[in-house]
């Protein structure tokens, strides 16, 4: 069996290919994992050669990175340990929401099979992140919403499933206008020309730009 990448960039990159193909639902190109790890893409290349000569990945004709059964079973487990670091700071440590993605990727490198069931013990095995992701291994369910604002008509209202958590200055911005997972949102108008979006939340409007719309996942439109 091939000796297997078990540095904290390989961890990364795997992760960041399942939150793209799996949370998101689109297509993992070497481009696209370079843009979100912040690193060069003649780096990401060397990465993802060495993970697919570990069995971890897979590219396609077409450049498509898809994760192994190994790789996927890797990837689970560090996303499991981010969500659960992501619980504890939160709800534990009392950080800011919109911190905590950002803080509990210095955590997560650091949980054992030992303390993990000992901190989500801690509390209380929670089902989903802050930010309304699932957790692996506590979750019943792992499906996940497809439908984001873009899907809702003028009038009509939804649920916050989830919001895109990779962005620190754009969570400050959904914690202002207190748009978090579980909160009531109703999409009072839509202008196509402009690429704008007029929304409510918490008994205010706000006009966000369709790129923020996408990354703002729903359910239960009404």
């Amino acid at each position: 069996m091939p000796k297997q990448v078990t540095n904290v960039a390989s961890d990364d990159a795997l992760t960041t290919i399942y939150r793209i193909t799996n949370d998101e639902n689109e297509e993992a190109k070497a481009a696209r994992i370079s843009e979100r790890l912040g690193i060069r893409a003649a780096s990401v290349s060397g990465m993802l050669a060495r993970l697919k000569r570990d069995r971890l990945i897979l590219i396609d004709k077409k450049k498509n990175v898809t994760l192994t059964k190994t790789g996927l079973s890797r990837a689970t487990q560090m996303v499991r340990r981010h969500r659960i670091a992501e619980c504890l700071l939160v709800n534990k440590f009392s950080l800011e929401w919109w911190r905590a993605y950002e803080e509990a990727h210095l955590f997560e490198h650091a949980f054992s099979e030992v303390t993990t069931p000992l901190i989500v013990k801690l509390l209380n095995n929670p089902m989903r992140s802050p930010f309304g992701y699932p957790i692996p291994g506590i979750s019943k369910s792992l499906k996940l919403s497809r439908e984001t604002i873009l899907d809702m008509d003028e009038g009509q209202s939804a649920l916050v499933e989830r919001v895109f958590e990779e962005d620190e200055k754009l969570l400050q911005f959904f914690q202002e206008i207190q748009l978090f997972p579980d909160a009531t949102i109703k999409l009072v108008k839509k202008t196509q020309f402009v690429g704008t979006i007029s929304i409510s939340v918490a008994g205010k409007n706000t006009v966000i730009g369709v790129d923020i719309a996408k990354k703002i996942w729903i359910k239960n439109i009404k």
